[in-house]
């Protein structure tokens, strides 16, 4: 038998880079129920006690852009600027301008608004089509953050990070390796009873009983301290956890980030749209695993390469599958926009715990290919 050990992270919405994400998604939101043409590339920077926004952004009416930043840090948890950030006292710093119009020129057409490459990926060794381990560490994540919200170890602080390791026999998850979990905390709390409750309200009612076993290593907060989180400990940008965002490093990735950009920004949409096309083909019996990969200039409309790889597993050659693409899908970025149904304010729903597995999102829908 064939075996190997395969690991991904996940992290918390109070995660420093994940706060970011979620307050340049929320503008997103908030610009795209003004108005659904709306041109959004917003970057946000948090540091000591201070958030900093930058981009281009061109929308009709009005965004209050500091309430949006205080509202959030606010709704994830946060509120001491002494060990993370206080939404009251930070210093909300704004730099926004409008989109380049050598840029608007090319979009404006439905060309492409970069150039870039972009991967969608699919797999049938979970119930959701994505890899074993950046699944369970997502599980992990989200309800680390539940049970700080509902006050189940109200002792928890908002940021916090996740990791599994999955050991693979025969290419398939055969059980967990390795758990390791690291959260901010409040400073009376010791080390032992944070493991045991973590243990106890975290793992046990999170990972399958037959995934853990006696040689499972499982780790708390190693360095044995975690109070001072969340822009206070390190720096948040938006953008840095693109590998959490898609598939925890099972499959590759182009190198563009999701979070603040509108969909007319192929680094969002065509990635969207590539998960929807893979797990299609792994859904519909094509593959029992499945990597794309799109290419798009500038200005351009058509994809200037579409390449499929199905690691042996196929029973239709990648040629074909390429070829079933082209037929059934417009991948022009309008008609992407358009398939999945992309002007809608639902991009706050994508920030946290992963942009694919969520049932609910337009790209996640079963279709017959």
């Amino acid at each position: 038998m064939k075996k190997y050990y395969f690991t991904s992270e996940s992290v918390t919405e109070g995660h420093p880079d994940k706060l970011c994400d979620t307050i340049s998604d929320t503008i997103l939101d908030k610009c795209l129920e003004q108005d659904a043409n709306a041109r959004v590339a917003v970057e946000t920077f948090a540091s000591k006690n201070r958030i900093t926004l930058a981009g281009q952004i061109t929308v009709k009416g009005e965004i209050n852009y500091e309430k949006i930043v205080r509202q959030t840090i606010k709704e994830i948890g946060y509120g001491n600027e002494e060990i993370d950030i206080d939404p009251e006292t930070c210093q909300v710093d704004i730099n926004i301008t409008k989109q380049s119009p050598d840029i608007a020129m090319g979009v404006d057409v439905g060309g492409a608004g970069d150039q870039g490459i972009m991967f969608g990926y699919a797999s049938d060794e979970t119930d959701n089509y994505m890899p074993y381990a950046i699944s369970m560490a997502h599980q992990l994540a989200k309800k680390l953050t539940k049970v700080r919200k509902e006050k189940v170890l109200p002792y928890l602080r908002p940021d916090g990070k996740t990791q599994v390791t999955v050991e693979y026999q025969d290419n398939k998850p055969k059980r967990i390796e390795t758990i390791l979990i690291s959260t901010q905390h409040e400073p009376e709390i010791e080390q032992s009873q944070l493991k045991k409750d973590l243990i106890e309200k975290v793992i046990k009612q999170t990972v399958p009983v037959n995934m853990i076993d006696e040689n499972t290593n499982i780790y708390i907060n190693p360095t044995g301290r975690f109070v001072i989180g969340g822009p206070l400990g390190d720096t948040g940008l938006t953008g840095r956890k693109i590998i959490v965002d898609t598939y925890g490093g099972y499959s590759c990735h182009g190198g563009g980030a999701f979070s603040g950009k509108d969909p007319s920004k192929v680094d969002r949409s065509g990635a969207y749209m590539m998960r929807h096309i893979a797990k299609n083909i792994v859904a519909n019996g094509y593959a029992k695993k499945c990597e794309i990969q799109v290419s798009y200039a500038i200005g351009m409309e058509e994809p200037l390469s579409i390449c499929v790889d199905t690691f042996g597993t196929g029973n239709k050659t990648e040629e074909e599958l390429v070829s079933l693409i082209n037929e059934k899908f417009d991948l022009t970025p309008d008609g992407i926009i358009a398939y999945l149904n992309l002007k809608q304010p639902i991009y706050t729903q994508t920030t946290n715990y992963g942009h694919f597995g969520k049932e609910n999102l337009p790209w996640e829908k079963l279709i017959k290919m």
